[in-house]
């Protein structure tokens, strides 16, 4: 199915990791041009430019909380390519370790924040400055299922990531609209999210060996297998198209096999005797 992508600018943020080199690849296959942005993991995304083809990519390293990497990254696509056709949000943060909302520190809490959230507004914000200039383009920002049903020991990352998944694509997708605007052979600018559930990536996968972790968390999901992340690709490159996604914004796609929640209280927690 034809795309459109072919030669089409996309930014991919935390391109290192197993989702973001997963949709790094399948924006390759599809003839895109790409920009692989990492920070501490540089080498991984040199060895990811290597596979795709360093000529139609450009390895950049940036710490996108701070807003000088953040320009200097989108200056050196705007040398290398002369605009950004598509923004893909995907960087961001995630300690395994849980902390209710009591014992949590404001240092972390912060520390999230800034990972998940200001590292989008800082990338949007450039983003939306070169679609003013070129009055067209379109985002993707990258969220979590946390973000539609919350996470117990984690309301730094769930916040973080709700405010990506509704505040501010809701919001952005009324002002690319205003920028970018709809024209007789331009669908407009558009502003969509992705929230993933499990993924097997190498961040879970020391997890996703235990058995018991396996079924708890696929106990609520209609699809009884964990997420690829080739599954979270395949959206990204969809909601991307002009051609195949032209008439959808605003919305946040959940990927993860039908999942309705999370289970609560393990079994052995329950007393049937007073529930």
């Amino acid at each position: 199915m034809e795309t459109g992508l072919r030669e089409k600018v996309i930014v991919v943020t935390g391109a290192s990791g197993g989702i973001g080199s997963a949709i790094a690849r399948m924006f390759a296959q599809e003839g895109a041009l790409l920009v692989l942005h990492a920070h501490k993991n540089l080498a991984a995304a040199q060895r990811l430019a290597k596979e795709l083809g360093t000529e139609r990519t450009l390895v950049a390293r940036a710490d996108l909380t701070r807003e000088q990497d953040v320009r200097r990254l989108f200056g050196q696509v705007g040398r290398r390519f002369g605009r950004v056709d598509t923004l893909v949000a995907n960087a961001g943060s995630w300690t395994s370790e849980e902390a209710l909302l009591p014992q949590m520190s404001l240092t972390r809490w912060r520390r999230i924040q800034d990972a998940v959230l200001t590292t989008a507004f800082l990338c949007l914000r450039a983003f939306l400055r070169c679609v003013q200039r070129q009055k067209q383009g379109n985002a993707v920002l990258i969220a979590s299922t946390a973000a539609v049903f919350g996470e117990a020991g984690h309301a730094d990352y769930a916040a973080a990531k709700a405010a990506m998944a509704y505040g501010l694509t809701r919001t952005l997708k009324n002002e690319i609209a205003r920028i970018a605007p709809h024209t007789r052979t331009y669908c407009g600018g558009r502003v969509n999210c992705v929230c993933p559930g499990w993924t097997v990536v190498p961040r879970t996968a020391q997890q996703l060996q235990e058995r018991a972790t396996v079924r708890r968390v696929t106990a609520t999901m209609a699809l009884k297998q964990i997420a690829r992340p080739e599954d979270i690709a395949a959206a990204v490159v969809f909601l991307s198209s002009d051609l195949l996604a032209r008439h959808v914004t605003g919305q946040s796609l959940v990927v993860a096999g039908g999942m309705e929640g999370r289970l609560l209280w393990p079994p052995h927690e329950i007393d049937p005797d007073i529930a």
